[in-house]
């Protein structure tokens, strides 16, 4: 507790109110130079990290990072430049530069249009103390021991196993000429179990990621055991699977993780940062069928302690639950600052960036298909013959959408039953022919923790859905 609290006193040099007078001055420069729009983002970040290896820690990070980047909007083009000089001679030199990238020169005058920032909405003022509640670095190398020791009392064939604890605290400030003044504070606590069993020439790989934001406590309440069992129990069921037979056939895929793929294979294609480079086949969709009518997808950042939560954005925009696929019609693009200016949708509270080294752009925050009707062992019973994905694994997505993801725990299905397990299966397709396919979705949601590069780097996210049937998909084998 002591060491959180002296981090906590460090970091507190930080943002409030008394930033304004700073931020007007560089904002009125920037408008002065012919900007049509200037944007700062400010930010603290404390991060701490562990990993254990064969019931050892094996790797520690503890470290802090601040700057600011600066976003100049002119006549249909931005330009970027950032910095960890919180200075304010530190802050001008990045504005100068970014306004130089646009042929913009701050003039001897300081004279503009702007008419100053709004009051500060503040997010944060809340939430100032939530270091002192998390675990320490020494404490979360302590959970995952634990985890490590549970996972060799579930197997006798364990061969590799790995267990990870990160936090990461971050304090933003958003300022804009459009008079956005805002400040908030984050915490993201991600833990993660992966282990390798082997018998002779039999082997399997399971891997399980858990996660929250803004839950100071979370830590505290994680059942690793229970983890350890779950995750060792699906790699015992696949350590002797036979291999898959593959084809063209019916799927069905279990909730949670499972919705990786619709993130993946749609998700992106539906934001705005993929209409500006003409790669995503929804460009002129809006309004129009692309997927079955069972299927009601939404992305949100307001789920109480969900790994996309957030209470603003990275431009400062508090977020907004937003419809994207109503009844199989598309409805709506994620849209950030950028996207609105460029293609005309409106901002949806989904400008994001891993941190003030990036620009924003249009990103997912909790992102999942809606519950239907069905149960789950309804959707098992319409199967004669398939494949039932119970644990997603890695894949590969092209910009239009093409996808191809490996079935990390998967078991057949025989005359409306779950049967044996196989292993080596990967699921391949394209989101535009794929999204009409899902023609079932079972009453089960639930969501779960992830990470998400693109653009702006890499983000916290949530995916989800509730089991889905596919009616038919390429099923490839090993």
């Amino acid at each position: 507790m002591e060491s959180n609290m002296k981090r906590n006193f460090d970091l507190y040099s930080g943002f409030d109110a008394s930033w304004k007078q700073k931020l007007e001055n560089l904002l009125a420069y920037g408008m002065a130079a012919g900007a049509d729009l200037v944007e700062i983002f400010l930010e603290r970040n404390d991060y701490i990290a562990a990993l254990s290896e064969q019931g050892r820690i094996s790797n520690t990070t503890s470290c802090f990072n601040s700057g600011a980047g600066l976003r100049i909007f002119k006549g249909g083009r931005d330009s970027f430049f950032s910095t960890n000089d919180l200075s304010m001679t530190g802050l001008r030199y990045a504005l100068t530069k970014a306004l130089s990238m646009l042929g913009l020169t701050i003039p001897d005058h300081n004279f503009s249009y702007f008419q100053g920032l709004f009051n500060l909405v503040d997010h944060g003022k809340m939430k100032m103390d939530w270091l002192n509640y998390c675990p320490s670095l020494s404490l979360g190398a302590q959970l995952i021991l634990q985890a490590s020791s549970h996972i060799n009392q579930y197997s006798n064939h364990v061969y590799v196993w790995k267990s990870g604890f990160s936090r990461n605290w971050q304090e933003i400030m958003v300022a804009a000429s459009d008079g956005t003044f805002a400040r908030d504070i984050r915490l993201h606590q991600s833990t993660g179990l992966h282990v390798i069993l082997v018998d002779r020439d039999y082997r399997s790989s399971i891997s399980r990621r858990y996660g929250t934001a803004n839950y100071p406590g979370d830590m505290y309440n994680w059942d690793s055991e229970a983890s350890a069992e779950d995750l060792c129990h699906s790699a015992g069921s696949m350590l002797y699977a036979r291999p898959v037979e593959g084809g063209q056939m019916p799927i069905v895929m279990s909730n949670r993780f499972g919705g990786v793929i619709f993130h993946e294979a749609c998700g992106h294609l539906l934001e705005t940062s993929q209409l500006e480079r003409g790669t995503t086949p929804f460009a002129d969709s809006i309004g129009t069928q692309i997927a079955h009518t069972a299927v009601t997808a939404i992305d949100e950042g307001i789920s109480k302690h969900a790994f996309g939560t957030y209470s603003i954005d990275d431009e400062g925009m508090e977020p907004q639950s937003i419809v994207l696929i109503e009844k199989g019609i598309l409805k709506r693009f994620l849209s950030d600052r950028s996207g609105e200016l460029l293609t005309g949708h409106p901002r949806t509270g989904s400008g994001r960036r891993q941190n003030y080294s990036y620009p924003s752009a249009s990103r997912m925050r909790n992102t999942y298909i809606a519950p239907g009707a069905y149960t789950p062992s309804e959707l098992i019973a319409s199967v004669d013959k398939g494949l039932y994905c119970k644990s997603m694994g890695g894949g590969s997505v092209s910009p239009s959408g093409r996808f191809n993801f490996s079935v990390e725990e998967g078991y057949e299905i025989k005359n409306g039953q779950i049967g044996k397990p196989v292993k080596g299966a990967t699921l391949g397709g394209e989101a535009s022919i794929i999204m009409p396919r899902i023609s079932m979705c079972a009453n089960d949601l639930e969501l779960a923790a992830g990470y998400c590069g693109s653009v702006s780097g890499n983000v916290c996210v949530t995916v989800g859905q509730p089991h889905i049937k596919v009616d038919s998909i390429t099923v490839g084998g090993t």
